[in-house]
């Protein structure tokens, strides 16, 4: 399962060529696909790594047997 839709349209704002923001961009994508991202000291990749790890971990454990 991934957040990313698989439609979503090409980036409308910022600079193509901007190696900031194409960088950002496969990062989050590789987040999305639940790749690994390598080792990064960012604080903000490391929360939304163990974000998607909590979400995974949450979904996996979610029954879908209605109760009666």
């Amino acid at each position: 399962m991934t957040a990313v839709h698989p439609a979503r349209s090409v980036r409308k704002r910022g600079s193509e060529t901007d190696p900031d923001v194409l960088r950002t961009d496969a990062l989050i994508d590789a987040l999305a696909r639940r790749d690994p991202v390598g080792e990064h000291e960012d604080a903000a990749v490391g929360l939304l790594r163990a974000l998607t790890d909590d979400v995974d971990q949450w979904l996996s454990s979610v029954s879908i047997t209605p109760s009666t």
